[in-house]
Formats: structure tokens, C-alpha cells, sequence
């Protein structure tokens, strides 16, 4: 009913999101908007053309943070950005999940950069001053923060050791920089000295 519709715009609105209408109305720039009732996006989000938001996904930003959404980029269910005390830039092109992924950008000092093309999969978070070049990947559990992930060719080039930089696995990556063609995987935590050829997994 649209009594039921003004309601629900009036609590969205006070918790600063879009309302259901002003959230259909990406879609006048090609973007997808699979279920509107469950997609959360704050006021002052910049979005780009042809993103696909699944449902369940809630994009944030409060204070002094902003969040920066390119073209082309894939959220699955399970998705959360916040920003409240710096930047969260998205390029083109990326999948966020399925498996969900969060992204904060919540402390002193914090802003998160995402290139384009990349893939962040199976429950992937990332905190603090991190740097996620273009076709990266982060591949599991994985808690990264002030980490910086190399930028290559996205994951579908022939050759592994031209794409960009990998984490997979589980735990908490902290303060790590894995460079262009390299795979850092981990269980429980990682180290620098792990890393390995992307070929190495690809041969």
C-alpha cells in the first residue's frame, strides 16, 4: 500500500538513505536495481552506469567519509561499505562477492581504493589505508588491512603472472604489500614471505 511505502521512505530518509523511489531511479543510468526494499544506499553516494545491486546490500557513508562507485561493477548479496572517516573509491568492472564483502573506511587515517576489474569473493573484508589495484583479487574469510594489493590484468588473462595481486584463504592480513603476478595465501594469518608466481597455482 502506499501508506506502507511513504512509512518505510519516512525511516529510510531519517537514517539517511535513499527512498524507495529515489532508489529505482538509478536505474535511469543503467543500473540494476534487483530489489529496492533491501538496498541501502546513502544520501551523497556517487554511482556510476550499469552497476547490478543484489539485494542485501548496504552502501554508507556518515561524517567525513564519501563512497565513489564507478561503472560495470557486481554486487552480490552480502555486501557492506561504510565510510565515516574517509574515502571509498570503486573503479569499473568489479565483482563484489558472492560471499559477501565489507569494505570500512571507519578510523583516523582510513580510505580504501579499488581499481578495476577485480574479484572479492567469499566473505572478504577490508579495513584501514588499503589499496586494491586493478584486477586484484581477495579470495576467501580474508580480513585485510593496510594492505596494498599490486594492479595487473584481471583474473581471465592467459597468463597468471601478468594479473593482478592475490590473497586467498582465511585469517587477517595486516600491513602486507602483495606485488603484481604474486599470490599470498594464508590460513589463520599471512606472511610476506609466502607469497608465490601466480603460475605457480596455474600452471
Amino acid at each position: 500500500m502506499p501508506f506502507e511505502v511513504a512509512k518505510l521512505d519516512r525511516i529510510r530518509s531519517a537514517a539517511g538513505y535513499l527512498t524507495i523511489a529515489e532508489t529505482l531511479a538509478l536505474a535511469d543510468n543503467g543500473n540494476v536495481v534487483l530489489d529496492p526494499f533491501s538496498l541501502l544506499i546513502g544520501r551523497g553516494i556517487h554511482i556510476g552506469k550499469n552497476n547490478v545491486f543484489f539485494p542485501n546490500v548496504s552502501l554508507s557513508c556518515e561524517h567525513a567519509g564519501s563512497v565513489t562507485i564507478g561503472d560495470g561493477n557486481t554486487f552480490f548479496p552480502g555486501v557492506s561499505l561504510l565510510a565515516t572517516h574517509g574515502p571509498i573509491v570503486i573503479g569499473n568492472g568489479n565483482q563484489f562477492g558472492e560471499g559477501g564483502f565489507t569494505a570500512k573506511a571507519n578510523r583516523s587515517g582510513a580510505f580504501i581504493e579499488i581499481g578495476d576489474r577485480g574479484r572479492y569473493l567469499g566473505g572478504a573484508a577490508v579495513y584501514g589505508a588499503t589499496e586494491l589495484g586493478s584486477g586484484s583479487q581477495i579470495l576467501g574469510a580474508i580480513s585485510a588491512d593496510n594492505c596494498t594489493l599490486g594492479p595487473g590484468a584481471p583474473h581471465t588473462d592467459p597468463n597468471p603472472d601478468e594479473r593482478g595481486a592475490v590473497m586467498k584463504g582465511a585469517g587477517t592480513a595486516r600491513d602486507l604489500t602483495v606485488a603484481r603476478g604474486m599470490t599470498l595465501a594464508g590460513n589463520g594469518t599471512f606472511s610476506a614471505a609466502d607469497a608465490k608466481p601466480q603460475s605457480f597455482y596455474h600452471k
